[in-house]
């Protein structure tokens, strides 16, 4: 694992363990998530648990953010990463992006975003 702050390291830990609560634990209680940038953000934490955990069972496994890279800048932090998965029909997905996140005082997300190209996701799992 590369060097990040706590909660950053958590995010990718629990994406790649499937563990929906400890994932949405690394934000803030009035944390919001754009996955992707773009698309209307998930506000609060409750909200991004029921997110996660409405994704990952439409995986089998669901293999998890692989963090590339990190730059770090005070309270804000740059991952490219790379994300695997196997849908439930045996089909592989791959997909990369960066993330750019925010921490609050207490060194949780606050805020995350994420870019990566949503289409090319959704081409793999119409497959």
């Amino acid at each position: 694992m590369l060097a990040m702050p706590l909660a950053v390291t958590q995010f990718f830990t629990a994406s790649q363990s499937g563990d929906a609560d400890a994932w949405a634990d690394a934000f803030a209680a009035d944390g919001v998530f754009h996955d992707p940038v773009g698309e209307p953000p998930i506000v609060g934490r409750a909200a991004i648990r029921e997110f996660i955990a409405s994704v990952l069972p439409n995986f089998s496994p669901f293999l998890g953010l692989t963090p590339r890279e990190v730059h770090a800048v005070g309270r804000s932090v740059a991952v490219s990463w790379s994300g695997a998965a196997v849908t439930g029909n045996g089909v592989p997905v791959n997909w990369s992006g960066i993330n750019v996140y925010d921490l609050d005082e207490d060194g949780l997300i606050s805020e995350a975003r994420a870019y990566f190209n949503r289409a090319i996701f959704q081409a793999q799992l119409a497959g």
